[in-house]
């Protein structure tokens, strides 16, 4: 499946094909990752295997994905999601889609899936929710457009990215606007996007949802992401 955004960007994806025919499951990845990471691909393989056909990509900037990665923002992953959700409704009108955001892009997912009804069904896995103190946190020591994420001087801290964060600030508003069922699964360990932040958001939730806490595992999920998988898994049985 060829993907772009509107300003004509391809968005570079990978679909696992399940016995499901009828879903689709969107996954997405965080601040500087990609559809290829690790547990990106381990969990598109294994919802694959359970059946669930899979389709991880990568947003504009990020990946093999067209764009700048200075021009990455969710504001931008935000039209992103939306030029996909219109080209899979175009290509299978009568497909059931369903997202999974980790990070950063389940602040894309929340923060879409509160205005746009196609997302059946959403699942966060260490939601990003307070923008603004998360930008403060992890790069508030940095200079934006002179400095770079986590010391990786292939991603530079754009102004442009910082500027999206702080006029966001949180996606607590859009809590209460989203009517999918919402599954949160967050690591209790994690110091990049606070344990809480999943806690502030499924409590302003009103739609059916679930909330899972992995003790003991940060923000990477290392050693948990069958587990996790498996646990998507019977959330999407319960509300497809």
């Amino acid at each position: 499946m060829k993907l772009t955004n509107n300003q004509g960007e391809a968005i570079d994806s990978t679909l696992h094909t399940g016995e499901k025919k009828d879903h689709l499951v969107l996954l997405a990845h965080g601040v500087t990752g990609d559809k290829d990471r690790d547990m990106m691909v381990s969990l598109a393989s294994t919802l694959a295997e359970l059946g669930w056909s899979t389709l991880r990509f990568s947003f504009s900037g990020n990946g093999g994905s067209g764009g700048r990665f200075e021009d990455s923002t969710i504001s931008k992953g935000k039209q992103d999601l939306r030029a996909i959700l219109d080209q899979v409704q175009a290509l299978q009108p009568t497909t059931a889609i369903h997202y999974i955001g980790y990070s950063m892009g389940g602040a894309i997912g929340t923060l879409t899936a509160a205005a746009d009804p196609r997302i059946c069904v959403l699942t966060t896995l260490a939601g990003m929710v307070d923008t603004a103190r998360f930008c403060e946190t992890e790069f508030g020591e940095e200079t934006p457009d002179q400095g770079c994420m986590w010391e990786d001087t292939s991603k530079p801290l754009s102004s442009q990215f910082v500027n999206d964060l702080m006029s966001i600030q949180s996606t607590l508003p859009a809590a209460k606007a989203i009517q999918q069922p919402t599954l949160l699964i967050h690591g209790d360990e994690d110091d990049v996007v606070l344990a809480q932040d999943s806690v502030d958001f499924y409590e302003q939730l009103t739609a059916p949802k679930k909330h899972c806490v992995i003790e003991g595992t940060d923000h990477s999920f290392q050693g948990h992401w069958e587990s996790m998988a498996e646990t998507i898994h019977q959330w999407l049985l319960k509300h497809s």
